[in-house]
């Protein structure tokens, strides 16, 4: 049967593969039937929340959730006043408390950052309304939040009004009205009239409450037949405990807890008058909503103890708990409060506990990096671990305060402040906060209803200044014209709420299909456990069992009997390891040899006889349990480079002596070797992050050289198969949507892969890239790095050197252009290594990213053309706990199934695939096998691997039979016969000829008996 039509008939259109997937498409139900709905929700049920995500399928329940959201689900944008406005003295406009506390003298001066100075100027929004809305129209939003000013409004606090200030705002609602996009109307974002704070003290004074009523009755009077969303006022545990308890932000009063408990509890009176006044004066003609929008932090125990969680409990008691418990509840503070705080606490009269009662229309949340890790106070999180967990929290907050109709309405992260156009950061948390949600509604059953991305455009951010970003439009703070420039973030938010969520894509879907007939599947061990002991059996002492003293063996001294000829049956470890090796139904085993080992000085005038024989007898035995060796001459280690010690003291790879060195131990190792091995890689994953160019230079030669020497006084007598194994993890734009990004993934691939691959696999010369990049940095003093060239008849030799295309392949990597984290950065390759914490991670936080594999696998065909692929190398760690394990296996499972998607979709040449690594005692947390207590214990990725081994792959109903020839055993030790083909014919002859002169002598010899 051909290859191709094998495959390609293998291949079933069902988007199910296997249990895994079904497990996977099952999991939402499930989720819900076993783990259950919250229920009606009271004081102190969040508690459970911890509890119930400790117990979620692992790693089923992190996978990424491909699914749309409920229909009519809202999409917005956000911006406050203070941060983006501007105009602090245009149009009337009173002064803020923030306008006053950004105008304080630095201390010390020099402490003052450069820039501009507050929100003075910050996105000048004041003077671009229509700047705004058009970046809202090219976004898609269904909403918009914004903020009024109060100082614009009433400048000194409270009447008269400013024309001006309501004109703006109109010209903003009638802009928005146009475009269809709803407004989400927020009173108070922190910017309180200076005048109040001088006059009343602000949040401090009782009066606040009626004041506020005040500003809010002209607000709806004036807006309200636009407006269906309001939001009383935002984040007050920021206003009232940093603004007047710790001081840290405006009015910058430092009165302690007990003022800043004060503050929050007027927050709350004011709250409730705005909200009753709009439900008796206004919802009836208006009908709108009002809410307050509370911002909360995510926490969890240090350990999960009953102690640590009520720990937990009570932090977001003290945060959150603080005005939601009043608000949604019973309109009394927590009693973790009450108990914990005595006489700091303020007292609320039956009456007002009743008039706070039910003052919202739903739950809007804040969550992002305004107060997370940074605003939150530390004794606030009483000793337990702050976490950036939206789902948890909405689940938390569906539990605790009776299933509310939650709206988001600020959540995001941030980038540097230098970040331009490519937010990669951003967008991996805003995808993973997106994704967090919609696994809140799906998985969990919390009713979310809409989602507010902060912000819609870069401006003042708070304590922080202009030191970091938050916006999806970018903006030139120094500029004149305040241009919006479109990041990243634009396109991947547009396309998102485009498609209204993450929709299953086909190439998402695991497939149905088989492998080829003879496909390799194999299993890797970087140095195979060796142990030259001998088995008892050789010994030829002779000993005596006292029976009445020691009850041991007793050596008799002088007395010896014969010995025997050595047999690799004596070696116990090779038995043991084929034995564990048969168990996995593996066709191939891949492992190094020990070049320092088998050649201690460099070279043959000392060789390791006794390992030598080892590895022959290894493989021997392989062969005879029908398992192909794989060998490696040799594989970089830490120590020296795994070379001889006088190779690696007089400079390893770079010494032009250690090529000819090498070429002389391959050529020893395929005679001692070759009758066994039919199956050869050079060099086994050589590091590029550690080689200098010439060095990579010389090993190039080196393997070239190798090749050559066995294609043409081995392969014949052989008839193997050699070529070179490299370390090829694929390489991601991290914005997709940027040029910029791609160039930097395509300047890695090459010079990760391109520089020792494209010398023998494509043109026998070094990418051109690498050539033109270290040009280019070379000319600008930076560096000075010189990328050796090859001779005419050096490209001959190297160009074509290989029999296939062997590569190893553990996990996917995202980069950038532009430069967010200095630990991160490569500044010679200038590419910024970002993380998408959406991703899976193992234990080691390697990323598990199969389509990767898939990517990697299009990526060699298309620059190497259809060369036999073998996957050399496949794995990730895990911590010693069967839990992680089930990670391996869901990576085993799904890198297989990317690569029968290479094979079958992309017509990929693949022949092959390893999984790494073969037991945790030689390779540890990587292994199938567990290794303990002198014991090795099969994981269950083990059996799930050697299931995928027996189907060949993922066969479905509709894949039909591939029936395969028996692959049939070979025997070493017949190559003695089999290469004296005349010598067998003689003897049989002779044997053939002894038997029937036998016959007739014995035949002839009774007739004679007879006549006697």
């Amino acid at each position: 049967m051909g290859r191709r039509g094998a495959g390609r008939r293998g291949l079933s259109s069902r988007s199910p593969a296997g249990s895994m997937a079904l497990a996977a498409s099952l999991l939402p139900p499930l989720l819900l039937l076993l783990l259950g709905r919250p229920g009606l929700g009271a004081p102190g049920q969040g508690a459970g929340t911890w509890s119930r995500f400790a117990r979620l399928p692992y790693p089923q329940d992190q996978l990424f959730l491909h699914d749309t959201f409920p229909d009519g689900f809202l999409w917005g944008a956000g911006s406050a006043a203070y941060q983006t406005e501007g105009g602090w003295r245009q149009g009337g406009k009173g002064a803020s408390v923030w306008d006053t506390f950004a105008h304080r003298p630095a201390t010390p001066p020099a402490a003052a950052p450069p820039g501009p100075v507050g929100g003075d100027v910050a996105s000048d929004s004041y003077n671009n309304v229509f700047r705004d809305v058009e970046g809202l129209r090219r976004l898609g939003v269904s909403h918009y939040r914004f903020s009024l000013s109060w100082a614009r409004l009433l400048p000194n606090g409270t009447a008269p009004p400013n024309p001006a200030g309501l004109a703006h705002y109109g010209r903003l609602l009638a802009r928005l009205r146009e475009l269809g996009v709803e407004p989400v109307v927020t009173l108070y974002h922190w910017d309180l009239p200076q005048a109040l704070q001088d006059v009343f003290g602000g949040w401090a004074s009782p009066v606040l409450p009626r004041l506020f009523r005040d500003y809010a009755e002209l607000c709806f009077r004036h807006f309200g037949g636009q407006v269906r969303y309001w939001l009383t006022m935002d984040n007050p545990y920021v206003v009232a405990w940093h603004g007047y308890g710790t001081g840290r932000l405006p009015p910058g009063v430092r009165g302690g807890p007990r003022l800043g408990y004060l503050a929050a509890h007027h927050l709350l009176q004011a709250h409730a008058k705005v909200w009753h006044l709009y439900n008796d004066h206004f919802r009836p003609a208006q009908k709108g909503k009002v809410s307050i929008a509370l911002s909360s932090h995510w926490i969890k125990p240090q350990h999960m103890t009953e102690k640590n969680i009520k720990e937990c409990q009570k932090s977001l008691d003290f945060v959150l708990g603080w005005f939601a418990k009043p608000i949604f509840i019973d309109g009394d503070y927590p009693e973790s409060m009450r108990s914990n705080l005595s006489s700091l606490l303020p007292e609320f009269s039956e009456a007002e506990k009743k008039y706070i009662k039910g003052t919202a229309d739903f739950f809007a949340l804040s969550f992002g990096a305004t107060l997370s890790f940074q605003l939150l106070d530390s004794h606030m999180k009483f000793q337990q671990l702050e976490s950036i967990s939206l789902r948890q929290l909405l689940y938390w907050i569906n539990s605790e305060y009776n299933n509310p109709q939650i709206f988001i309405v600020e959540n995001s992260w941030f980038v540097s402040g230098t970040t331009k156009k490519d937010d990669a950061k951003y967008i991996y948390y805003l995808k993973k906060f997106i994704m967090e949600t919609l696994k809140a509604i799906r998985y969990d059953g919390v009713n979310v209803f809409g989602y507010t991305v902060w912000s819609l455009l870069d401006g003042f951010e708070w304590h922080r200044g202009y030191s970091i970003r938050r916006g999806l439009f970018y903006v030139d703070f120094q500029s004149h014209d305040k241009k919006l420039i479109p990041k990243s973030s634009v396109l991947f938010y547009q396309k998102l709420i485009e498609k209204n969520g993450f929709p299953p894509l086909p190439e998402n879907r695991p497939i149905e299909g088989i492998f080829p007939c003879g496909f390799a599947w194999g299993i890797v061990d970087n140095y195979i456990q060796v142990d030259t002991t001998p088995a008892q059996f050789i010994d030829s002492s002779v000993y005596v069992w006292d029976v009445h003293q020691t009850k041991k063996l007793i050596k008799v001294d002088g007395v010896y009997t014969s010995k025997r000829k050595r047999h690799c049956v004596d070696f116990a470890a090779i038995r043991l390891q084929t034995s564990l090796l048969q168990e996995m139904h593996v066709t191939h085993f891949h492992f190094s040899l020990k070049w320092s080992l088998i050649l201690p000085l460099g070279n043959l005038s000392l060789i390791n006889h006794t390992l030598v024989h080892y590895y022959q007898c290894f493989a021997s035995e392989l062969l005879r349990v029908n398992i192909t060796p794989v060998v490696a001459l040799w594989q970089p280690m830490i120590e020296n480079q795994e070379l001889p010690v006088s190779l690696a003291k007089y400079g390893a790879w770079e010494n032009t002596e250690t090529v000819q060195a090498f070429v002389e131990y391959a050529r020893f190792c395929f005679t001692s070797l070759g009758d066994y091995v039919k199956f050869w890689i050079t060099m086994n994953e050589p590091s590029v992050k550690n080689l200098t160019y010439t060095a990579g230079h010389n090993l190039l030669k080196a393997h070239a050289k190798v090749w050559h020497l066995y294609d043409k006084e081995f392969r014949r007598s052989q008839k193997g198969k050699i070529s070179i194994a490299l370390q090829a993890d694929w390489v991601e734009p991290a914005c997709p949507f940027s040029r910029n990004d791609q160039e930097v993934a395509d300047r890695i691939l090459e010079f990760d892969i391109g520089w020792l691959a494209e010398p023998i696999f494509g043109s026998g010369d070094y990418p051109e890239v690498m050539r033109v990049w270290l040009h280019r940095i070379n000319s600008v003093d930076l560096y000075n790095f010189h990328l050796p060239y090859f001779s005419e008849d050096e490209k001959k030799l190297i160009h074509g050197s290989f029999d296939f295309f062997a590569l190893s392949h553990y996990t996917t990597t995202l980069v950038g252009s532009e430069k967010e984290d200095a630990v991160k950065y490569d500044h010679y390759l200038e590419a910024q290594m970002i993380n998408d914490i959406t991703w899976l991670h193992s234990p080691s936080r390697a990323a598990v990213v199969p389509w990767g594999l898939r990517k990697l696998l299009k990526w060699v065909k298309s620059k190497y053309g259809d060369v036999p692929v073998y996957v050399m190398a496949n794995g990730i760690d895990d911590d010693q706990n069967m839990v992680h394990d089930k990670l391996r296996v869901y990576y085993i499972q799904n890198y297989i199934n990317e690569a029968l998607k290479a094979y079958t979709l992309d017509d990929v040449n693949l022949q092959g695939y390893f999984v790494y690594s073969f037991n945790d005692k030689t390779a540890p947390k990587y292994g199938l096998y567990s290794y303990v207590a002198n014991q090795y214990e099969p994981k269950p990725s083990l059996k799930h691997y050697r299931e995928i081994i027996d189907n060949n792959g993922f066969p479905g109903p509709e894949t039909p039979e591939l029936l395969c020839p028996e692959d049939v055993a070979l025997c070493p030790e017949c190559h003695f016969f089999r290469t004296r083909k005349s010598l067998l014919a003689f003897i049989s002859f002779i044997f053939v000829a002894f038997i029937v002169t036998i016959f007739f002598i014995i035949y002839y010899s009774k007739r004679i008996e007879r006549r006697l």
